[in-house]
C-alpha cells in the first residue's frame, strides 16, 4: 500500500514525544513492504525549537541514526494535494495539524470519491481539557478517529465529532528502545518528561517531586521548557535536572 502522513514533525522530538512512535510505526510499514510518504510543515514549532535550542547537530544526528526516514516539508499555502495524495491507499492526519489543512484533505477525499481511508490521529488530551479548539476540525469526510486512549476514544463518540473511533495505544519502537547491556545505572529513579506550560505541575509534585524528596532518593529528570521555579523546585528536592 502506498501510506500518506501529515504530522508535526518525524524529525524533531523537542517538546514532541510522537516523534518517536511515528519513527516506529514509519519503519515498520516499510519494513512490511509499504510505501511511506510523510509530510510535516516547514520551520514547524518543534524543530524551529530544537534549533533555536541546540542547532543543527540533532537533525544531522537524527538522518545519520534513521537512514530510511525521510520527510517532506511543505507550505500549507502552496500544498499540491493532488500530487501529496496522488495513489494513495491509506491516509493519516495528525491532531498537531492546522484546521485549514485537516479540512482541505477531507474535502479532497469527498471530491475522489473515497478513493482513500482516511484517518485522524489524536494523541493529545485537548479534547478533554479544550474542546472548543477540537471544535475547529472538520472530520466529517474522515472514516473516523484512531485515539491514543479509550476515554479520549468515548469522548470522539460522546460528542460526534467522527463517524467512528477506535483507541490505538502509542508504544516504544523496541528496535530503538532497548536495554543496553553496557547499561550502567547510577541513583534510584529516572523521569523522562517535559514540563509544558504548567498543566501537570501539580501532578509532578504529587507523584515525583515531593516522594523523591521525603523518601531522599537519587533521581535525575530529563525533559524541555522547564522553567526557573520548576528547576528551583527540583533542585529543592535533590533532584539533578539532565536537559
Amino acid at each position: 500500500m502506498k501510506i500518506v502522513m501529515f504530522y508535526h514533525s518525524l524529525v524533531s522530538d523537542w517538546n514532541h514525544g510522537n516523534a518517536h512512535f511515528l519513527r516506529g510505526v514509519s519503519t515498520e510499514l516499510m519494513k512490511r513492504g509499504h510505501a511511506v510518504d510523510i509530510y510535516e510543515p516547514e520551520n514547524g514549532w518543534s524543530i524551529s525549537n530544537l534549533i533555536a535550542t541546540h542547532g543543527s547537530e540533532p537533525v544531522r544526528e537524527f538522518r545519520a541514526r534513521f537512514p530510511l526516514l525521510r520527510s517532506k516539508s511543505y507550505n500549507i499555502g502552496t500544498l499540491d494535494l493532488n500530487r501529496a495524495l496522488d495513489g494513495a491507499d491509506l491516509v493519516l492526519v495528525h491532531e498537531w495539524n492546522d484546521p485549514t489543512l485537516v479540512r482541505r484533505i477531507g474535502e479532497h477525499r469527498s471530491k475522489t470519491g473515497g478513493a482513500y481511508h482516511l484517518f485522524f490521529h489524536d494523541t493529545h488530551h485537548r479534547a478533554v481539557t479544550a474542546p472548543q479548539q477540537m471544535c475547529q476540525y472538520d472530520l466529517s469526510h474522515y472514516d473516523g478517529v484512531l485515539a491514543y486512549g479509550d476515554l479520549l476514544r468515548q469522548v470522539y463518540e460522546k460528542r460526534r465529532w467522527a463517524w467512528r473511533a477506535w483507541t490505538w495505544h502509542e508504544a516504544a519502537d523496541t528496535n530503538v528502545f532497548c536495554m543496553s547491556r553496557n547499561c550502567h545505572f547510577e541513583g534510584d529513579v529516572v523521569w523522562i518528561g517535559n514540563w509544558g506550560d504548567d498543566e501537570r505541575a501539580a501532578e509532578l509534585r504529587e507523584f515525583l517531586i515531593e516522594p523523591v524528596k521525603s523518601l531522599r532518593l537519587r533521581a535525575k529528570v530529563f525533559g524541555v521548557r522547564y522553567p526557573q521555579h520548576a528547576l528551583d523546585m527540583l533542585r529543592d528536592a535533590g533532584i539533578s535536572y539532565g536537559g
